[in-house]
């Protein structure tokens, strides 16, 4: 028994209203005001240039456009899905209808991990530019505070601050919370254009020379002198040439996590079945374009090798220019963008556990809402946890974490239009994704070569969190679910 949610049941939760349900604040520009403030961040910001200076070389502009093309497949899928089914919960809602409650757990557990650390991973950078900032006024903060310690430090306390001041944001409600994010989205957009505007004519064509920094382990393999499999399971993996490429997509696919966040505020749009399909393409559209220009510009304004071990690899880039007088400017505009990422990451993780809880697959405190109709008591459980992450874990660390869980969420999502195209065919589709079966098809195996490129330590750390939630889905989850407990009565009646 799969015990899955029907779509018609899915629908009427959704046009529940009241004191006790989500308030509809926002429109289609909000949505994709909110994609993009979700997807321009950290990823651009920071992990290009460790993309660059450790994987790809100036070929991080190929990386992304890999990792743009799997995120279009998942996209169109998420697009439909989100049309269909306009509720909160994203990924979590759509597998509850495909592929029954167990899968749905397992996505919506690993939603925690792409959001929650999402927002930790942020932080962590968002407390770099910070200092960077203080630091043109002469004031900076000690070293020791600003790593964790496995870095050398003691604890990231900016990174705690930040999470701490934006959960208290989401529990005054939805709509003050989306005005911040509009005003930030276009502070951070605004910047990543100077920076192209700006620096483009500054670019020296010998910093992308060579395009593609040679692997020598690749090179051993053409020669015959290396085996394939030797050298897939070797270190030389990744670090440069077409494997270098591939592994710095994996990473950057972190730089696109967001445009699905779009999809846990449906049960928040004011007209989801036309305003969630343009949120979500329309977001990953726009950033996809200035992903592109922006690392072909800051791969051409210096060396990539200069960026290993830099966190703030946009200032170092930046000062080839000669502005040196906007230098200040366009760390407060980052440090914004930063801002809205974290914000938006931490309104959807609270939105997916708000769903699981409807459902009965957690404690009623996470559904729990106050009087400005948001799930105050999940941001309040997600500050302190997503604080301790942001305080003491490496920033590559959560990269790569947030990266496998997100392209595992994607993988399940592909599957799952596969799954209602087969099985609930006469469902009003308001839009429907282009060319399937094959495109969710391209989707998961694009998904599964990214995640396969990513090192084996996050796909330890993945099992690890996939297993904990196994056993409170075990001991909890599977003994309050709704969903049973209808069929179990249901079972009870007819006998």
């Amino acid at each position: 028994m799969l015990f899955k949610k029907s779509i018609p049941q899915i629908i009427n939760e959704a046009r529940e209203s009241g004191e006790h349900t989500l308030k509809r604040t926002l429109t289609s520009s909000g949505l994709i005001a909110l994609g993009v403030g979700a997807i321009i961040g950290a990823g651009l910001f920071s992990l290009t240039g460790i993309a660059a200076a450790e994987n790809a070389g100036p070929a991080v502009i190929l990386s992304f456009i890999v990792a743009a093309v799997a995120c279009s497949f998942a996209g169109l899928c998420y697009a439909e899905f989100a049309s269909m089914i306009p509720v909160a919960g994203s990924a979590y809602t759509y597998s509850y209808a495909t592929m029954g409650e167990f899968v749905a757990w397992i996505i919506g557990w690993d939603l925690v991990l792409e959001y929650a650390l999402a927002s930790a991973t942020v932080a962590v950078s968002w407390s770099q530019y910070f200092n960077q900032l203080l630091m043109t006024f002469g004031v900076s903060i000690p070293d020791q505070f600003l790593k964790g310690p496995w870095e050398g430090g003691m604890v990231n306390i900016p990174a705690i601050i930040i999470v701490c001041l934006l959960s208290l944001l989401l529990m005054r409600g939805t709509k003050e919370s989306s005005t911040v994010n509009n005003i930030l989205v276009i502070l951070k957009v605004s910047v990543v254009l100077i920076f192209i505007v700006l620096g483009w004519s500054f670019i020296d064509s010998a910093n992308h020379t060579p395009f593609i920094p040679t692997n020598e382990g690749e090179e051993l393999v053409k020669s015959g002198e290396k085996g394939l499999w030797s050298f897939l399971t070797s270190d030389d993996f990744g670090k440069f040439g077409i494997s270098g490429i591939l592994r710095a997509a994996g990473v950057l696919f972190f730089a696109f996590v967001g445009f699905d966040a779009v999809s846990t505020a449906a049960q928040e749009a004011k007209d989801p079945k036309k305003g969630m399909p343009i949120g979500i393409i329309g977001s990953l559209i726009i950033c996809t374009i200035l992903y592109v220009l922006f690392s072909y510009v800051m791969t051409g304004l210096e060396n990539y090798q200069m960026f290993k071990g830099d966190a703030k690899p946009v200032a170092t880039a930046f000062a080839k220019t000669g502005y040196t007088f906007l230098n200040s400017a366009l760390i407060v505009t980052i440090i914004a963008g930063y801002t809205s990422v974290i914000l938006v990451m931490l309104l959807g993780q609270s939105r997916v556990f708000y769903s699981m809880s409807k459902d009965g697959l957690l404690p009623k405190i996470f559904s729990d809402l106050s009087k400005n109709q948001t799930p105050w008591k999940t941001n309040l459980i997600f500050m302190v946890f997503v604080s301790i992450f942001a305080g003491f874990v490496p920033v590559s660390d959560l990269g790569h974490m947030v990266s496998i869980g997100t392209l595992f969420a994607f993988t399940l999502v592909c599957i799952g239009i596969l799954v209602l195209r087969k099985s609930n065919p006469e469902i009003e589709r308001p839009f429907k994704t282009p060319f399937v079966p094959v495109l969710p098809i391209l989707g998961v195996i694009v998904c599964i070569l990214l995640m396969a490129s990513l090192p084996i330590e996050s796909w330890e750390r993945l099992g690890v969190w996939l297993l904990i939630g196994l056993i409170i889905y075990i001991f909890y989850g599977m003994k309050n679910s709704k969903i049973r407990k209808q069929h179990k009565a249901g079972n009870q009646t007819n006998l």
